[in-house]
Formats: C-alpha cells, structure tokens, sequence
C-alpha cells in the first residue's frame, strides 16, 4: 500500500510541476502573444474597453486620444489630421493588432497594462475608478511635419528631419498616407474592408516609406565614400582623382557616363571636393574600388548599415518600431563594387538612414540613437519616463566631418544654388538612382544639414518614381523643411 500510496504522491506532484509550469508560460512567456492574438476575444475586450493614452506632438498637439462612446467597448479610439501622423501613431483597430507606430511600440504603456504602471492599476482599481494609460510625448514638430507632408502632397515618397545633436527625429512623413480612423472604427465590417483595401498590393499606404521601404539611395551615398576616402588619411577635399567623362565598369563593356560636363574634370583628373559638388560618377566609381570593398562597407556599416535600427519601444512595451536594415553588398566584383560606390546596384536604403547619416556629418562623426519619444507620463502626470540621448557610433573624426561638411556646401553654392537659403549656409548631397525597366525612372533624393557652421537639422527627402533630378524633386523639400525648423 505504501509503494502505491508513494506514486499516487509522485504523480500528484509531477501534475502540479507541470501546471506551475504551464501557468507560468501563459502567464509570463506567452502573456504578449496571447494577448495580441486577434482569436483573443477576451484581450480584444479588454483593451478596446480600457482608457488608452494619449500620443502627443512636442507642443502638445493631440495626435491620438481615446474618448468615450456609448457601445460595448466604452472608447474609440480617434486620430486628429489622421494622415499627417499615421507614420508616426500607427493604428488601433478592433480586428487588426497594433503592429506599427507608437500604438504598437508603447502599447503596454497606452493601455495601461505596463509594470511600471501597477501602482496607478493598484489605486484605481482601491478607489474604483478607471484605470488609464500613460500618454506619450513625442519629439514630433507639428509645423515641421505639415511642412514636409505639404510639401510632398501627392507624391510617393519619404521625409525625415532629426535634431543633429540628440537625434530626436523632428519630422517623419510618408506618402500617400492612411487615415488611422478609418481602422479604429468600432464597425468591425467596416474596419476590416478598409484594411483590406489599404494593404492590398506593394505600393500599399500603409507601409512607411521612411522607415520600411529601401531604395537605392544614388549620390547620396557618396557622401560614405568621401568619408572613407578621408578617414585613410590619404585625401583631402583637393586631392586629384580619377574622373573622365566615362568609365569603363570592370570585367564588363558597360560605360558608365557623368550627368554634368563638370563632373568630367579636367584631363580625366578631379578634386575630391569638385567630385561631390557635381557628384562625378565617374570620379567616385573609381574611388570606390580603389578604396576597396572593406574600406566603404566599413564606413557604411559604421553609419548604420546592414542593421535593423530600433527607433521606439521594448518588448516589455510592445512591439518595437524599427526601420529596415540598409544594405551595401558583401564582397562584390569590382564592377558591382563601382556601381555600388554610386548607390546604384545592390545599394539600398531607407530615407531615414539617409538622414542618420547626415546626422552624423554634421554631429562632427557622432552617429545619434534615433528617437521618438521624449517622455512618457502617468495619467496623474508623473514623468515614467524620458529619453536621454545616445551615440550609436563614432563613424569618423571631427576634421573628416569639417571636410565633408565644406565639400557639402560646394553642392549648393556651386552646382545646386536654388537650394540655399538666404542668410544660412546649407550643407547638402543630392541623388538620382537610376531604377524600374531600362532605368526609365528615377529615385529622387537629397540629405543635407543647416546651418552648415552650427547645425540644427538634419534632412532627407525622397521622392520615388519621378522624372526629373533629386536636386528638382527633393530639393524643394528639404529647402522648405529647413527654412521652416530654422524660423521657429
């Protein structure tokens, strides 16, 4: 009796071993995924009935709110100038989980199901009153973003601005753009048609250009190679290198051509610094192999490439916003290389990388942690949290910058002038990418920094799918989006 008495006993404990252990699995390991799971009618309940935070401009500007309705879920969620801020907010639908935007990277805190809210929980479930979540103040400039917004208008493209010293990002647009309400309805019919047809094929308005969609990023991308040219020590903004009004790609019969007589040199020579001002082809394919794979791809990857950038949020709040890794191609021929060197071929990237590495320029080679968020608050508006800035990396030293920065200028003051602002100086780069069948079309872009003697913003436009040059599809913006950060 007592042998069986002893595995009734073990059996007994192995049961509870095993529920203690499913319990905590549920509880902890699976709590989000449970809770995200759309089949979740409970969760769906739960959190479409609490009070959810706000999300704040830096002036205040409500951008999303909760506010009471008469219906089973007691709030609605509401988005003023809904497509202004999508890029920024994300959505919170009945039947789609929060999966982009400050909805999904502060979902926990919003909701009001966050650690570090329990004591807020604890009193409001004493005092019997409803729980709220945290609001979220942004680094957001609503001026600034209805600026770029404008200023983009029908156009399918990106725009991003970033405070050079902090890299709190200033300015996030997309476009076309999305109306968050039409998903937050509580007509569950009518949210789930509007999804379908926002999100239906590639060019899909849900997508956030400036984040999530890569491009091949043209002459921007000189600017990596000039620094790399420059950190080996070996040249300085007048040193002569190779240029031509054509250069044979390697291994290949392919010519590649400048766009501008200028970019030719002289005698097949051209200094470094008239080589960005009138962003020779010719001059930077050749630097790039010269240089080498390495050499660049170091530069590129110290800059931020080949890395998923996190730009909001934990785990622990939700599901971190992040942007798409950029990309330079590993080990490539020397003809892809060159080709590469340009922005073209297997070079991609994400416009806010393309303003991180303005950032970074100007910053004097200080890469900055991108943000959005500054502050999150309590509903009794006791600060949780707030955002301190952070170095990424020290892509190269302060006396490359300064040489970057000069030659920068030369691209306004020599071969873009319709960029310059009265009164300030204007560091910029401008890029056409070549894409689509036969390169018919064209990636317009442009980063760039004022004022170039003591930066405060930094910039990058791109316009997808254009016909003309980025200095005249993207050059505008960015001229306007400075002018309006620097008057404020």
């Amino acid at each position: 009796m007592n042998k069986y008495l002893r595995q009734l006993f073990t059996a007994v404990v192995a049961l509870f071993v095993i529920l203690g252990l499913s319990s905590t699995i549920i509880m902890a390991v699976r709590a989000n995924a449970l809770n995200n799971d759309p089949r979740n009618a409970r969760s769906l309940y739960h959190q479409l009935g609490a009070y959810r935070g706000a999300i704040l401009a830096s002036d205040g500007t409500v951008m999303a709110k909760s506010e009471p309705v008469n219906d089973a879920f007691k709030y609605l969620r509401t988005y003023s100038n809904g497509p202004l801020y999508a890029p920024v907010t994300g959505f919170f639908s009945i039947n789609q989980t929060a999966d982009r935007g400050l909805e999904a990277s502060r979902s926990m805190l919003l909701n009001g199901e966050a650690d570090s809210l329990i004591w807020q929980r604890a009193k409001a479930m004493l005092t019997g009153t409803t729980n709220q979540g945290a609001s979220i103040e942004t680094s957001i400039d609503p001026k600034l973003q209805q600026v770029a917004y404008d200023q983009l208008g029908t156009r399918d493209g990106a725009a991003v601005a970033i405070e050079v010293s902090t890299g709190r990002i200033l300015a996030m647009v997309s476009t076309p753009s999305y109306d968050p309400n039409k998903l937050a309805t509580h007509d569950a019919k009518a949210a789930s048609q509007a999804y379908n047809e926002l999100s239906a094929g590639q060019n899909s308005p849900l997508i956030n250009r400036a984040t999530s969609q890569l491009y091949p990023p043209g002459s921007t991308f000189k600017t990596i190679v000039a620094s790399a040219a420059l950190e080996t020590g070996d040249y300085q903004t007048d040193t002569k290198i190779p240029a031509g009004a054509g250069y044979t790609l390697p291994g290949t019969a392919t010519q590649l051509p400048n766009d501008e007589a200028q970019a030719d040199g002289v005698n097949g020579q051209i200094s470094l610094q008239e080589a960005v001002a009138w962003s020779s082809n010719t001059a930077f394919a050749q630097l790039g192999v010269k240089l080498g794979a390495s050499k660049v791809s170091d530069m590129a990857t110290k800059l931020g490439f080949g890395s998923t950038i996190t730009i909001d949020g934990t785990e622990s709040t939700g599901t971190p916003m992040t942007a798409t890794a950029s990309a330079f191609p590993s080990d490539p021929t020397d003809d892809k290389l060159a080709l590469a060197s340009i922005g073209q071929g297997d070079t991609t990237a994400t416009p806010l990388q393309m303003a991180m590495v303005a950032q970074a320029i100007a910053n004097n080679g200080k890469l900055m942690q991108p943000t959005l968020v500054d502050r999150v608050r309590a509903a009794d508006l006791t600060v949780l949290s707030q955002t301190k800035p952070q170095t990424m990396a020290n892509a190269f030293n302060k006396d490359s910058a300064d040489k970057l920065t000069t030659m920068m200028e030369s691209v306004v003051t020599e071969a873009n002038p319709q960029l310059a602002i009265d009164g300030i100086k204007v560091a910029a780069k401008t890029g056409t990418a070549q894409i689509g069948t036969d390169n018919s079309a064209i990636d317009g872009w442009v980063i760039g920094f004022a004022p170039a003697d003591d930066p405060q913003i930094a910039v990058a436009v791109l316009v997808h799918n254009t016909d003309v040059h980025g200095s005249l599809a993207a050059g505008p913006i960015m001229r306007a989006m400075m002018q309006e950060a620097l008057q404020q």
